[in-house]
Parts: C-alpha cells; structure tokens; sequence
C-alpha cells in the first residue's frame, strides 16, 4: 500500500495493478511494475476522472466494466482489495466484478 501511495502522490493512478505487476526486489521489497497503463489521477482533462476501459478484468472495478467515469486512486484501491484476497484465500474472489461488489 505504501507503493501505490507513492505513485498517487506523484499524481498517476496504476490502473493495471494484479499479482504480475508486483515484484520483488534483490532484498525481498516489494515494488510495483508495469505502468504502461498508468494515467494522470486528475484524468487527461483535470477534472479528476478517467474514461479509458483497460486493465486486466478480473482486477477492474465495476465502474469500469459498466463504462463510466472514475477515479484512478479508487480503481487502485479496488484492485489491491483483490491482490489481498487472493492472497489470503488463493483464488480470486469472482472473474469479473459487478456494481453490487
């Protein structure tokens, strides 16, 4: 979590975060990779939303799949809920999220 408050504090919001895209280093830290989807967290106009449909599906917020506006940080964060519950349960909790999630 301190990595992605890193990158949300540098204004980019990841949008791809999943298991792949979290690594670790020579010492054993880990360090987030893969920012070829990353974007500006105010969005490319400044109003603060995103609009792009990209990401892996299975790690998307609903708001995604249902094509709306959003929030990089809040796409992040739903996303890092999934690393968390597979990491504590081993498998994903569905394969693709709905509004009610």
């Amino acid at each position: 979590m301190g990595g992605i408050g890193h990158i949300h504090s540098q204004g980019l919001a990841h949008r791809d975060l999943k298991p792949e895209n979290v690594l670790f280093d020579s010492e054993f830290n880990l360090r987030v990779a893969d920012f070829g989807f990353a974007a500006p967290i105010e969005g490319r106009d400044g109003k603060g939303l995103l609009k792009s449909r990209l990401g892996t599906e299975g790690y998307m917020a609903p708001e995604i799949h249902l094509k709306q506006p959003y929030k990089g940080a809040s796409v992040d964060l739903f996303a890092c809920g999934i690393i968390l519950f597979i990491m504590v349960t081993q498998h994903p909790p569905f394969l693709k999220a709905h509004p009610s999630d």
